[in-house]
């Protein structure tokens, strides 16, 4: 059950991320006649018909901007820096290195038939 609820809500936070414009552009619908009266910046000069588009433009101005804020935010968490303090010399030592030859003989057990190790003929 609590799987099945986190999935559900990952789901919705990656719908609601993509959606971010649909959304404010249905909030700005919804609430056309208040945002053109209370919030417009040209709500004093009527005759430039506005009726509240300056206040969805900047709305969808502060939302890719923050869109584009959390891209380069995620962007440098994936980036690790490296410092190296010295450097070292790796030195490989002959007398240790050496080739140690085995015979191998291969056998097959007496009640296996050979014709399994055989691989497949064609026509």
């Amino acid at each position: 059950m609590l799987q099945r609820i986190t999935a559900y809500l990952l789901i919705f936070s990656l719908i609601t991320v993509n959606f971010s414009r649909l959304f404010i552009f249905a909030g700005f619908e919804l609430n056309r006649n208040y945002i053109a009266t209370k919030l417009c910046e040209n709500r004093n000069r009527p005759w430039l018909h506005c009726d509240g588009k300056c206040y969805f433009a900047k709305k969808i101005k502060q939302a890719e901007d923050k869109q584009a804020s959390d891209e380069r935010q995620s962007q440098k968490s994936l980036f690790q820096e490296v410092y190296v303090i010295s450097s070292t010399d790796v030195k490989f030592h002959s007398s240790l290195l050496q080739v140690i030859s085995t015979p191998y003989t291969p056998t097959v057990p007496a009640d296996r038939p050979v014709t399994i190790f055989q691989p497949p003929q064609l026509g």
